[in-house]
């Protein structure tokens, strides 16, 4: 496992700090990002880019898919 590592995303005009970890999973990896106290896990897709995985602990906060994006959105530029 890598030792954590922080998103910086601009959302809703303000640069906002996430902690986040790299994770193998087989033979690909996962990204879990702390948002709030609530973890969020995101994978690699098919077109290269990154997704954000459901769970039930997530389902119960209220995030904004924007910022769901915008993280994905980051992922995939700092994996080029």
């Amino acid at each position: 496992m890598s030792a954590p590592f922080t998103l910086l995303i601009n959302f809703d005009g303000q640069e906002r700090e996430f902690s986040a970890r790299y994770e193998r999973w087989g033979y690909t990896h996962r990204i879990a990002v702390l948002i709030g106290e609530i973890t969020f896990v995101f994978e690699p897709d098919e077109e290269g880019g990154y997704r954000a995985l459901s769970n039930a602990q997530a389902a119960q906060v209220p995030v904004k898919e924007s910022l769901l994006q915008l993280i994905a959105e980051k992922l995939k530029q700092l994996s080029r």
